[in-house]
C-alpha cells in the first residue's frame, strides 16, 4: 500500500507534467542542466525527480515491513542502533605478529571493539615465509602467519573469550582458522566461547580476488567440511563471511556485487544441504561482506535489497524455517578502491561518507580504510583518525536515533527495487548456467566484471565521472604530505630465522605423522578439520599443510578469461 489512491496518483503526475512545462520549463531556459549522464555509479539512470508515483505499486507489508520482520528490507534487529551500534573494526595487521599485537592492544585500548586480522600475501597463497615465492612479500601487507607459534604471539595478552575476531583469509581458511583454535586452547579459552568470523569464501577468488589454491571443487569441500565442524564444536563462530567488497574492488558494478555475493551464498548452502545437513542447523552462522563505495544512495539502497533478496532465498528456495537462517548479517568497508595517492586527505572525506553509507544501509559491523593504504599499510596516526572517523558517526551526527532513516525516500526505494531488479537477472542467468561452480568455469563472472571496470575505465577517461585530486581539481606540484609506514627488509629475515628455529625444536617425527594421517583423510570424505587440527597442534607449518593437501587435491592454474 502506498498511502495513495490511484486517482491520486493520477492527478500527481498531471501536476507535475504541468510543473514540467512551467516552472522547470523556464527554470531550465534560464539555467540548462549539466551535460553529464545523470546516473549512479553503476550507470543506472537516476531522474530528476522522484515521487509517490515511482512506489505506486508498492506493499509497504510486502516489501518493506518493520524491523526486524520478513523481508527485513529495514533492518534484522526490531530496535535498529539505539540498542548497540555496529561493532567497530579497523583491518590490521604487518610484519611479524609480534608488532600486530602491539597495534592490537593499542586499538583496543582506543575504543576499538573487536579485532579483524590482515594476513599477508604468502599466507592467503598457503606459502610459509621461506618458500621462494614469498620473497619479497614478507609482512607487507599483513602478518606473517605461519605456524600455530605465530597465532599465539598474535594473541599474547588477549583474552580470546571476551572479543570478537575476524580473519580474513580464504583458500588456507581450515589451515589458518584451526591455529586461531589450537592458540585459544593454550590460553584455557573454551571453543564454546569463541566469536568471530573467518572470511573462507573461496568462490569470491576465482570471481575477483585471485588468491586461490585448491580447484573450486575441493575447495568447497573445505569450505562445507569447517561449516559441518563449527556447528557443534565453535557454535558462536561465523563459519564464513561470504564476500562481495573484493568482487567491487575487482570492478563491478553495485549490482554485480549485490547479485554474485548473493549467489555464491546461495551455493554454499546448496552443498552444505547437499552434505546432509538441515538449512536452519548452519545458516544463522553464515555472514557477509560488502562494499561501500562513493555513492551514496546506491550503497544504501544495495544493502537494503540485499536484506530482502536473501530473506527471499533462504524461504522459497531452502525453505528456512529459523528466522534467523533468513536475516541477512554483514560487515561492511569502505571502498579501498576509491582512495587516492594523490591528495591523500581527501580520503578521509571518502571514508567518512562511505562508513555513513553503510550505517545507513544497517551493516552490522563497519570498518573503516586509513587514509594512506593506496601508500602503505596504515600508520599509527592514520588508523586513529579512521577508528574517530566511525566514533564520530556513532556518537555525534544522530543518526542512530532512529531505525533506517532514509526508508520511504521516494528515491531510495525506487533505487532499492532497480537494485533488486538487476541483481534477479544475474540470479536467473547463473542458475540457467547450472549455479556458480560453472560460471567460474565458463569464466562468466570474471568476464562480466571485466567489462564493467572497463567501462568505468573509460567513463573517467572521458570525463564522464570523476576523480577528485586526480582527474579534476589536480595539484601538479603536489608531494607527499603524510608519513608512510615501512616494513623494512629486516622483517623477512626475522620471520624467516623464527620459522627455522621452529622446525629444529618440535617433534618433526609427530609432524609427518600428522600430516600423513591428513593426507589419508583427504582422500577419503571424512571431515578434513580434525586431522588438520591435530597437525597445527604438532607445529606442522601452513605451507607443510596445504602442501599435503595439494598431493590430493591438486592446485588451481587459472585460464586466464578476458
Amino acid at each position: 500500500m502506498s498511502g495513495y489512491s490511484r486517482e491520486a496518483i493520477e492527478a500527481l503526475l498531471k501536476k507535475k507534467e504541468t510543473w514540467t512545462v512551467t516552472e522547470l520549463r523556464e527554470a531550465l531556459n534560464r539555467m540548462p542542466e549539466r551535460p553529464v549522464p545523470f546516473t549512479t555509479l553503476s550507470d543506472v539512470p537516476v531522474d530528476r525527480l522522484y515521487g509517490p508515483w515511482n512506489q505506486a505499486s508498492s506493499d509497504y507489508e510486502r516489501d518493506l515491513g518493520f524491523p526486524g520482520q520478513f523481508p527485513y528490507t529495514r533492518g534484522i534487529h526490531p530496535s535498529g542502533y539505539r540498542g548497540k551500534n555496529w561493532t567497530t573494526r579497523i583491518f590490521s595487521g604487518f610484519g611479524t605478529a609480534s608488532q600486530t599485537n602491539e597495534r592490537y592492544h593499542y586499538l583496543l585500548k582506543n575504543g576499538q571493539m573487536g579485532l579483524s586480522v590482515a594476513f599477508h600475501l604468502p599466507t592467503l597463497m598457503g606459502l610459509d615465509s621461506d618458500d621462494p615465492r614469498s620473497a619479497g612479500e614478507v609482512g607487507k601487507c599483513g602478518v606473517a602467519m605461519d605456524s600455530l607459534r605465530d597465532m599465539e604471539t598474535l594473541f599474547s595478552g588477549i583474552p580470546m573469550g571476551d572479543i570478537t575476531t575476524s580473519m580474513t583469509t580464504n583458500a588456507p581458511a581450515a589451515i589458518v582458522f584451526s591455529f586461531f583454535l589450537a592458540a585459544a586452547e593454550k590460553q584455557g579459552v573454551p571453543w564454546t566461547k569463541l566469536g568471530g568470523t573467518t572470511q573462507n569464501d573461496v568462490l569470491k577468488e576465482f570471481i575477483a580476488q585471485k588468491t586461490w589454491i585448491f580447484p573450486p571443487r575441493p575447495a568447497m569441500r573445505l569450505v562445507t567440511d569447517m561449516i559441518t565442524f563449527c556447528r557443534e564444536a565453535v557454535p558462536k563462530w561465523n563459519t564464513i563471511s561470504i564476500s562481495g567488497y573484493h568482487i567491487r574492488e575487482a570492478g563491478s558494478t553495485a549490482a554485480q556485487e549485490l547479485a554474485f555475493t548473493l549467489y555464491d551464498g546461495l551455493e554454499y548452502v546448496r552443498h552444505c544441504v547437499e552434505a546432509g545437513l538441515d538449512v536452519d542447523s548452519f545458516a544463522p552462522r553464515l555472514s557477509f561482506f560488502f562494499n561501500s563505495h562513493s555513492d551514496f544512495f546506491e550503497e544504501i539502497a544495495k544493502m537494503r535489497a540485499a536484506r530482502r533478496m536473501w530473506a527471499k532465498i533462504m524461504k522459497e528456495r531452502f525453505g528456512a524455517k529459523d528466522v534467523r537462517s533468513m536475516q541477512l548479517r554483514f560487515h561492511t568497508q569502505t571502498a579501498g578502491c576509491s582512495l587516492t595517492a594523490q591528495q591523500p586527505y581527501n580520503n578521509i572525506v571518502r571514508t567518512a561518507l562511505q562508513a555513513l553509507a553503510g550505517v545507513l544501509g544497517g551493516t552490522q559491523s563497519l570498518h573503516t580504510n586509513s587514509m594512506d593504504e593506496t601508500l602503505g599499510l596504515p600508520t599509527e596516526q592514520a588508523v586513529t583518525i579512521a577508528l574517530r572517523t566511525q566514533q564520530i558517526i556513532a556518537e555525534e551526527t544522530g543518526v542512530t536515533n532512529t531505525i533506517d532513516p532514509l526508508g520511504g525516500s521516494w528515491f531510495v526505494e525506487t533505487l532499492t527495487d532497480e537494485m533488486e531488479s538487476q541483481a534477479w537477472a544475474y540470479v536467473e542467468r547463473l542458475d540457467s548456467m547450472g549455479g556458480m561452480i560453472p560460471a567460474i568455469e565458463k569464466g562468466y563472472t570474471q568476464q562480466e566484471i571485466h567489462k564493467a571496470a572497463l567501462r568505468y575505465h573509460e567513463q573517467v577517461e572521458k570525463g564522464e565521472k570523476t576523480i577528485v585530486g586526480v582527474t579534476k581539481y589536480v595539484q601538479h606540484d603536489e608531494k607527499c604530505p603524510i608519513e608512510i609506514l615501512d616494513i623494512p627488509e629486516t622483517i623477512e629475515r626475522e620471520q624467516v630465522e623464527s620459522l627455522r628455529d621452529l622446525r629444529q625444536a618440535r617433534d618433526n617425527n609427530a609432524v609427518q605423522t600428522t600430516l600423513k594421517r591428513l593426507k589419508k583423510v583427504c582422500e577419503g570424505n571424512q571431515n578434513v578439520m580434525p586431522p588438520i587440527l591435530d597437525c597445527v597442534r604438532s607445529y606442522a607449518t601452513l605451507g607443510e599443510i596445504v602442501g599435503t593437501m595439494k598431493e590430493v587435491f591438486g592446485e588451481y592454474r587459472d585460464p586466464g578469461y578476458y
